[in-house]
Order: structure tokens, then C-alpha cells, then sequence
């Protein structure tokens, strides 16, 4: 009998809903993405939905956006990824725990040390999302005038890689002995130190830490430029993409898993997860409106604000009525620029219009019933668009509840979810390999 494939579904939970107007939907929790006994709540439902992942972006940069757009936004204030993630560690066993964190404005000793901790006091269940930061204000947070230029920020971020890998690998799995009656806590022999001088990164190291027990927390992706796609074709493990359509879905899968290829790297080791907004309703024209409620909900303030973030340029003195001019090239995040224009060209909306799109969510979105909700998640399994998603809810506590109520049970009929966990770590879940100690061949 063939077995189906398996869609892998993560959560993306910081900010708890990636849409503006999430906060002020009736029924929501307007304090949802900064209350703790609200986040215990929506792991525990997710890990009793069987769900791989709850995945924590980060921002860097509060004043990123004019005050007016930003008294607005309910991600001005959020936990810091890590300690977060560690309390939720505690009271959950099953589900993955990925947390963000930046090769620009980080240093790798502290990255390989946080997220072996994380793995440890999770039983291996940690993943590292790595990021390069597309937001200039963030440099002014560490100490610089202007961002890094994206070339540099990308072969910055592929030495921190090697940098961080190599950390985790300093012990041996067996290296610890702890013998106490000849008094020898580990074997000297088991123990690597890095001494690693690159361009951008000089380490000693050895981590302080023992080998995580996934070898190496599972590593995650995000970028979709091409230097993005380069990166995570030779590093990631997961990419969390933005494809808003399934033609685009399935160029970027083939993109991607192309490069692997050439690599020599297996593809099915590295597991593609386009974030999809998903609204729910017992009909379609009730899950439209529900959607339409929501994004009339965005104020025009807002609105510009994140069509000028995603365009790297202010938006605001654009004719509000008329099409997107022509977009010079800039130093923020090429992939978002890319994704915006195109949406301009494809639809050819006012910049009102468009503003209003990405004040609210314009990538993909799947708004539909359980049935033809499944119906999109399975065409895209099928069709080589994904190999599952990172699931957005529209407000919390409603809009997951619905996902986990209604969805889940018909993904799991259709015989492409699981009903079980298939193993204790995130790697196994995921059906990920644990990467060989590249200094202690065999642990």
C-alpha cells in the first residue's frame, strides 16, 4: 500500500497573528501576544492538534514604522524568543520550539549557547531560524549608523552557520564520563576547540555546553532571495517562505530543492512550509466576510506604514489614488520588495489599495471552509508546491481554534496529518536525520 505524504504544519505564534487588525477582532484577545497564561493556552491546543512547530520571528526595532501607524500595532511588545520558548518548554513534550534569532547583531558563542540550552531543557525539541535582520533600524539598536550591505549580511550569516554547527559539535556525544570514583568528570579526548578566524567571525570556542540532543537544533530558513535560497539550499532544514500562489509555490520548491540537488544534499531533508494565513468558515461567504471584516479593521496609517516597510522606500508621499510608481532598489529585504511589486503588477492597484493589502496580510491566504481549506493544502502537498505550511491565524483565540477544531480532523480523514507524533524530538517528527559530529565521527 502507498503511503501519502505527510504535511508538516508549524505555527507561526510571535506576533500571535501576523494581521493588524488581529488585536481588535471581536472575540480576540487584545493582550494575546504578550500574556503568558494566553501562550501556555495555544501551545497546549497546538501540541494536542499534533502540530510540528511554534515558530517565534523577533524584531529587533520598535520605531520602525511613524508614531502614528505605530500606536496601532500590537507587536510593539512582545517575550524575547528564548525565554518565552524556554517556559513553554515546561509545559509541553511533543511540539517543536523555534525561536528567530540574527547573524548581524548577534555573536555565534551566544547563538550555539542559547539554543543547545533550549534543546537540552526541551529534550530536542529546538530550532534555529536563522536571519540576517532586513530592517535598517535595528543597526541603530547595535550600535551602527546604517545597516550592512545584503551581500554582506548573507556571507556573514554562511560563516556564523559553520560557526554555530561547529560549537554544537565541540563535545562528543559520549564525552561526559563523570567517573567519580577515579574523580574524572569528562575525557579530555572528547573535547574539539574550534579556533575558527574567518572574515567576518573569530572563535575559540569550545561551547561550554554538552552536544545538543539533536546533534544540532533543526536549522530554519527564511530568506527567499536568490542569496536566501542559496543559503538555505546548503544550510536549512525548513524554510518558511512567502509564495502567495501556487505557480510561485511550486518555481520556488523546484528552485530550491534544484539547488540541493546540485549540492548533493537529500531533498527530502529539507522541508519546505509556505506561510498561509487561514480563515475559516462554516461557508465560503462567511469566511470572506469574516476576512473582509478584518481587514476593514487596518487603519490607512498603518497601512502605508507597512507598504513602506515592504518597499523600503516611504510610501506616504505616493499619490494614494494612483498606480505604485517604478521602486528604485534599496538595502532592506529584497524579497518583500519583489513580492509587493509583483502583487502591483499582477492586480494593478491604487496605492491605497495595495497599501491596505499589506496593512492587513497580502501573502498567501486560504479562506474557505474546512473542506476547501484542506482541499488547497492538499494540492499544494501534491503538486510539488510544499511539503506543508506555517500556518497564520487571523485573531487568537478564535481563529486557531478553528484551524485546530474544524481543519485538523479533516487533514487527518484525507490520511496527509498525523494522529500521533512519531517521535520525541523535533528532527524525528519531521522525519529529519540527526547530523553526524563532523570532529567525532560516529557520535
Amino acid at each position: 500500500m502507498t503511503t501519502r505524504r505527510q504535511l508538516k504544519l508549524g505555527a507561526f505564534m510571535r506576533p500571535v497573528s501576523i494581521h493588524t487588525g488581529a488585536w481588535r477582532y471581536p472575540g480576540a484577545l487584545p493582550d494575546a501576544n504578550f500574556n503568558l497564561d494566553h501562550l501556555k493556552r495555544f501551545i497546549r491546543k497546538l501540541e494536542a492538534a499534533r502540530f510540528d512547530a511554534f515558530f517565534m520571528a523577533d524584531h529587533l526595532a520598535v520605531l520602525n514604522m511613524p508614531l502614528e501607524a505605530l500606536k496601532r500595532s500590537h507587536t510593539v511588545t512582545s517575550f524575547e524568543p528564548f525565554t518565552l520558548l524556554s517556559a513553554l518548554s515546561q509545559v509541553t513534550e511533543h511540539i517543536g520550539l523555534v525561536a528567530t534569532a540574527s547573524t548581524s547583531f548577534d555573536e555565534p558563542y551566544h547563538v550555539a549557547r542559547r539554543f543547545a540550552s533550549l534543546d537540552h531543557l526541551s529534550a530536542g525539541r529546538a530550532g534555529w531560524n536563522i536571519v540576517t535582520t532586513s530592517n535598517p533600524e535595528a543597526a541603530r539598536n547595535f550600535g551602527l549608523d546604517e545597516h550592512l550591505r545584503h551581500e554582506v549580511r548573507y556571507e556573514r550569516a554562511r560563516e556564523f552557520y559553520d560557526v554555530v554547527t561547529g560549537l554544537w559539535d565541540s563535545w562528543s556525544d559520549d564525552a561526559f564520563v563523570r567517573d567519580v570514583e577515579a574523580g574524572v568528570y569528562f575525557d579530555p579526548e572528547r573535547l574539539h576547540v574550534l579556533n575558527h578566524r574567518g572574515p567576518h567571525l573569530s572563535v575559540k570556542g569550545p561551547l561550554n555546553i554538552a552536544r545538543p540532543v539533536q546533534g544540532w537544533p533543526v536549522v530554519v530558513q527564511a530568506g527567499a532571495s536568490d542569496a536566501g535560497r542559496q543559503l538555505a539550499a546548503e544550510t536549512a532544514e525548513v524554510v518558511f517562505t512567502a509564495q502567495s500562489t501556487l505557480e510561485d509555490g511550486r518555481r520556488f520548491y523546484a528552485d530550491v530543492k534544484g539547488r540541493m540537488d546540485a549540492l548533493g544534499r537529500n531533498r527530502d531533508h529539507l522541508k519546505i512550509l509556505p506561510g498561509a494565513l487561514v480563515v475559516v468558515g462554516d461557508t465560503l461567504e462567511e469566511a470572506r466576510a469574516i476576512r473582509a471584516r478584518l481587514d476593514g479593521l487596518v487603519h490607512y496609517e498603518s497601512a502605508i506604514a507597512s507598504l513602506s516597510i515592504a518597499l523600503g522606500h516611504d510610501a506616504s508621499q505616493f499619490d494614494p489614488d494612483a498606480a505604485l510608481p517604478d521602486i528604485p532598489d534599496s538595502n532592506a529585504s529584497k524579497s518583500a520588495r519583489e513580492r509587493v511589486i509583483a502583487l502591483a503588477r499582477r492586480e494593478n492597484p491604487t496605492v491605497r489599495q495595495l497599501a491596505h493589502r499589506l496593512g492587513g496580510y497580502s501573502g498567501l491566504a486560504l479562506v474557505g471552509t474546512p473542506a476547501s481549506i484542506a482541499d488547497e493544502m492538499e494540492e499544494w502537498l501534491d503538486s510539488g508546491g510544499s511539503d506543508g505550511f506555517n500556518v497564520m491565524f487571523p485573531w487568537l483565540p478564535g481563529g486557531l481554534d478553528e484551524f485546530v477544531d474544524k481543519v485538523v480532523p479533516e487533514l487527518q480523514r484525507r490520511g496527509i496529518f498525523r494522529r500521533e507524533y512519531e517521535g520525541k524530538t523535533l528532527r524525528e517528527n519531521l522525519g529529519l536525520p540527526r547530523p553526524a559530529n563532523r570532529f567525532f565521527p560516529g557520535t
